[in-house]
């Protein structure tokens, strides 16, 4: 660690090294999905079992208070507390508790972005929309309180209305309700507040009729009128002030209970405003018995709108094109706090000790949050140590608050920026960063890697064979009639993207950069619509999710060539737009033309360039992820978050190359093949690869499926349906998702289920022809008949019979393919991220699909058989591992090799965290099918060398083990200069030795076991 500047105190300087010093880097991570169904309490069950796996570190899913149900935790409502479906802080507690009692720890999944508003439980949003701009939180979400319609200035859309708002008020849908001196508004669960100024509507009518049959002179009367007059000079929602607002606060709660009270002491002002609430509510049939609710509904801070209004007319800020998910700004400093007290408090009390941070191209100032949540947790670090000298009556520390404070700011602005690279930072923390092909991770973030998508890619495509690339162009462009070039396609599909589900976040970016224009007479004559026009072909030309562009610093290099690249692209494809417009774009978003601007006019500039990186990642998950992954089937094994389907395939060098990056400056980021965002599990794409080794037997497998199934197929708009590239989609996926074990009636229907549900998503996602947003139900009913006619399960299905054939085939080799990938994942730099219930084999489809329960009973008496086995074995491991190959449709041999190198990795762990990783040279006639590295640190040696493209390594032959017939004179050299001592396989316990050469012959190698871990020199 760099030495802090002399000023700063010494005693000060020592606590900030040894808090660095302290940081916990997990050894391998489990992830955990926690929801009503799977709680603390479960979780703490498990633990002994986790921890006898080789887990060091839980990673939950978001544990804070989430939407009532929610399966997932992203939705969070209260970030003050514990989600009460989980468990109580007890349960949590008890959890915490198990894990250190076996020196394991928890990671949490941070939700900085968003919060959910879609029930009454967040009570931030409850405020905002109860007192509009002047609402204590109105400056914690996104919102635009001067949006481009003039009718929603100071209001919030509210999107939430089935159907058209005449529609739903008529049908008397919303209701105006009364509870404890406050006025609501319901629809269905919903409870809207009224704002507070608007009860004057509503109590005007009880006043007049109780005056007129009680007299002015009635005490309850007087009352009732008294609360009006209140009512008039309660501070207008629109004020800004400290003490207004603080008034507001103050007055409008006393009134509540003054109304309160007033309800409860007099029958006569309970019965007239009942009678008030009837009248509002209105009668069915009688459109003018609504207007007077109408006309109070104007009122409030929000309009309530038909949900498919947002794609317009959002005025704040969503996570993607999620109605329910509001964006908040955590680079305001309270907000900041607020929304991470808890979490922070989690971490001083030592039960968390590392963050992931989810969608972090959400927030505004990414690199700045990051440098935010180190410097916090030091500080926080400090501050404790501090309060622990007062209690224990040591000698008062020479240091106080601001000594302290301004010692972080001091090793923050000398130490954070190069902090990552050499593990100096106080607090493990990895982003769920996408990186786009040829992309790399921000070296500004104080983080220590991504969440693994990177890494999945690659190691993925590593066993794509891309010798078949063209082979399997033919066959789907054959088959399926899809010609597009697939950067069209995601060019295209960012722009549906832009006019469909996100028009109104155009619109009011567009509008924006008009009223920039406008102050320079250079840019003035942009009009609004060239404006908006250009800034979407930029949006669908951006080659990575977004830039981190800020006033602070020059662009780095590579966010330069993205904005550039990506408006020559603009303008490659619009070659009528004038020129000065894409200029004028580049130039605002690259911040090159602030000084043609007054100085008052420049801030206005960097927040267009801030809004615009914010919104091009939803553009890009939503018209990538979300859309074009669904219409380029070609091999869907490469649809994955963060991969490139037009990369067919990884080469070992390239794979090589991104290890060393790896190792070299982000070496604790998570290596991940499966999580709960992934398109397929990691073995269902292992298994989607092999047919990449075999196009032909596809491309006759194809041909034969289609004759069989074609009568199952029904016209719709005078075409069969489903259409051929979507019938191609389906039987990738029955490929990949197809059980290992034969299927009872019961397991056969819930497959089919599965299925049917996977092809509604993804046809529904493809947006070709049907989608969420206007679903067409004929071609949503067409997909299911034929699912269900090629699935039936009946001696006359001429596809069930021969579908087989082809499947089990690929299964074999998909099974090597998941062994290999696995142990790369062991073994590589980094650390290993295991996604719940992937012990075993992992065949699971999109959410909600992976999310479902995990048979953690069937596991931990699977691992505690092989522990027998194991301790049975000794140091003999053959027998063993020929059992499991054998019968490794159940699993064992996946869960096998996760518990040995696991563990294996546990007793060396510093080799594993800090050593040397050496790509190793292979010569022989099978070169092609192999990829071998060394890891080593000091005398502790490691070598593993794994097999890829099975299919063609082997002549197509299922045969196992792999010994001379297969790899001829293939052989790994180890190194110019290595000990020729013996080396054991950790899997098998075989002893191998080089020879002369320091080389390793394969034959011997794999000759018990199909993926090999050698040591040398651990002991």
């Amino acid at each position: 660690m760099r030495e802090i500047a002399n000023q700063t105190d010494p005693e000060v300087t020592e606590i900030i090294q040894r808090v660095c010093a302290e940081l916990r880097v997990p050894q391998a991570t489990y992830r955990l999905q926690f929801h009503q169904g799977f709680t603390f309490a479960q979780a703490t069950a498990i633990v002994p079992y986790l921890s006898e796996l080789g887990i060091s570190d839980c990673y939950a899913s978001p544990i804070l208070k989430s939407r009532a149900g929610s399966s997932h935790g992203y939705d969070i409502c209260d970030h003050g507390q514990l989600n009460p479906e989980l468990g109580s802080l007890q349960d949590f507690d008890a959890f915490c508790s198990a894990l250190k009692s076996r020196n394991m720890s928890l990671i949490l999944d941070m939700v900085p972005n968003h919060m959910g508003i879609g029930d009454t439980t967040n009570s931030w949003w409850l405020d905002v929309l109860e007192n509009g701009p002047s609402s204590q939180y109105a400056g914690f979400f996104d919102i635009d309180w001067t949006p481009v319609k003039p009718d929603l200035e100071n209001k919030v859309l509210l999107p939430i209305l089935e159907d058209q708002y005449g529609k739903v008020l008529e049908s008397k849908k919303l209701q105006l309700t009364y509870e404890d001196g406050a006025f609501y508004l319901c629809y269905y669960g919903l409870r809207l507040p009224i704002a507070p100024r608007t009860y004057s509507v509503i109590l005007r009518h009880p006043a007049a009729e109780l005056t007129a049959r009680l007299g002015e002179q009635n005490e309850h009367v007087q009352e009732l009128q008294s609360i009006l007059t209140a009512l008039s000079y309660l501070p207008s929602r629109t004020v800004q002030s400290p003490e207004k607002i603080a008034e507001r606060i103050r007055e409008k709660e006393i009134i509540k209970r003054r109304i309160g009270t007033l309800y409860q002491q007099c029958s006569n002002v309970r019965s007239s405003l009942d009678a008030t609430l009837q009248t509002f509510n209105g009668v069915p049939g009688k459109p003018r018995s609504f207007d007077q609710l109408d006309r109070l509904i104007d009122l409030q801070p929000y309009r309530l709108a038909f949900w498919k209004v947002a794609t317009e007319e959002i005025n704040y800020r969503r996570f993607f094109d999620i109605n329910e998910l509001a964006a908040i700004r955590v680079e305001v400093p309270e907000v900041f706090q607020a929304t991470h007290e808890l979490v922070f408090r989690f971490l001083g009390e030592g039960k968390v000790s590392g963050l992931r941070i989810d969608h972090p191209d959400g927030l505004l100032d990414p690199p700045q949050y990051f440098k935010q949540l180190q410097e916090n947790y030091l500080l926080r670090r400090l501050d404790a140590e501090m309060e622990r000298r007062t209690a224990d009556r040591l000698i008062p520390a020479p240091f106080g608050r601001d000594t302290v404070a301004a010692a972080v700011q001091e090793w923050a602005a000398a130490e954070l920026k190069h902090a990552a690279s050499d593990r100096s930072l106080p607090l493990y923390v990895v982003a769920e960063k996408i990186l786009c092909h040829g992309e790399s991770l921000p070296e500004d973030w104080t983080v220590h890697g991504t969440s693994g998508y990177d890494f999945l890619v690659a190691v993925n495509g590593l066993f794509v064979d891309a010798n078949h690339r063209k082979a399997f162009d033919r066959i789907y462009h054959q088959f399926s009639g899809n010609q597009l070039d697939y950067s069209n396609l995601v060019n295209t599909s960012k722009k549906m993207i832009m006019l469909v589900s996100m028009a109104g976040e155009i619109n009011a970016l567009a509008y924006q950069l008009d009223r920039i224009s406008e102050k320079n007479r250079w840019y003035r004559d942009f009009t609004l619509n060239s404006l908006t026009f250009a800034i979407r072909e930029v949006i669908a030309c951006l080659p990575v999710y977004r830039t981190y562009i800020n006033r602070r610093e020059t662009p780095a290099e590579a966010d330069q060539a993205y904005v550039e690249a990506a408006v020559e692209e603009a303008r490659r494809r619009n070659p009528r737009t004038a020129k000065a417009i894409f200029d004028f774009i580049r130039d605002t978003l690259l911040l090159r033309n602030v000084g043609d601007f007054k100085k008052e006019d420049r801030p206005k500039l960097v927040e267009f360039a801030t809004k615009f990186q914010q919104l091009t990642g939803p553009v890009m998950a939503k018209g990538v992820e979300d859309t074009a992954f669904y219409v380029y089937n070609r091999l869907t094994s490469l649809n994955e978050v963060g991969g490139d389907p037009q990369q067919f395939g990884v080469s070992a060098e390239a794979f090589h190359d991104q290890n060393l990056r790896r190792r070299l400056t982000w070496p604790h980021s998570l290596l991940a093949t499966s999580t709960h965002d992934t398109k397929r599990g990691e073995d269902t794409r292992a298994r989607i690869n092999v047919l990449s080794e075999v196009p032909t037997e596809w491309r006759q497998a194809l041909t034969r499926w289609s004759r069989f199934n074609a009568y199952h197929k029904t016209k719709v708009d005078g075409k069969p349906a489903p259409d051929r590239n979507d019938e191609y989609l389906l039987y990738q996926t029955l490929i990949g998702a197809w059980p290992d074990s034969p299927m009872g009636p019961e397991q056969f229907e819930s497959f089919r289920e599965r299925i049917l549900n996977y092809m509604l998503k993804a046809t529904r996602e493809a947006k070709v022809h049907t989608s969420w947003v206007n679903p067409n139900e004929a071609y949503d009913a067409a997909v299911q008949k034929f699912v269900r006619g090629t699935l039936a399960h009946h001696q006359k299905n001429l596809f069930l019979k021969d579908f087989p054939v082809l499947q089990s085939r690929v299964a074999f080799f998909g099974k090597l393919n998941s062994l290999a990938q696995l142990l790369l994942k062991l073994t590589l730099p980094g650390v290993p991220d295991l996604y719940q219930g992937t012990e075993l084999w992992d065949y699971s489809l999109v959410d909600p699909d992976n999310r479902r329960p995990v048979d953690f009973q069937l596991r931990v008496g699977l691992l505690a058989e092989l522990k027998e086995q194991i301790a049975e074995a000794g140091a003999d491991l053959v027998k063993l591992v020929t059992n499991l190959l054998s019968s490794s449709e159940d699993g064992r041999v996946k869960l096998y090799v996760l518990h040995a190198v696991l563990n294996f990795r546990r007793r060396y762990a510093a080799l594993f965290r800090d050593g040397d990783y050496v790509p190793l040279q292979v010569e022989g006639e099978k070169q092609g099918h192999v990829f071998a590295f060394m890891r080593s640190k000091g005398q502790e040696r490691i070598v593993v060398i794994v097999p890829r493209l099975m299919v063609g390594l082997t002549g197509g032959r299922e045969c196992l083990p792999l010994g001379t017939e297969t790899w001829r004179n293939t052989r790994v050299f180890l190194g110019s200069d290595p000990p020729l001592r013996p080396y054991r396989s950790v899997l098998t316990g075989e002893i191998i030795s080089p020879d002369d050469l320091a080389g390793l012959t394969l034959s011997t190698v794999f000759a018990s076991f199909p993926a090999a871990l050698l040591e040398s020199g651990v002991r």
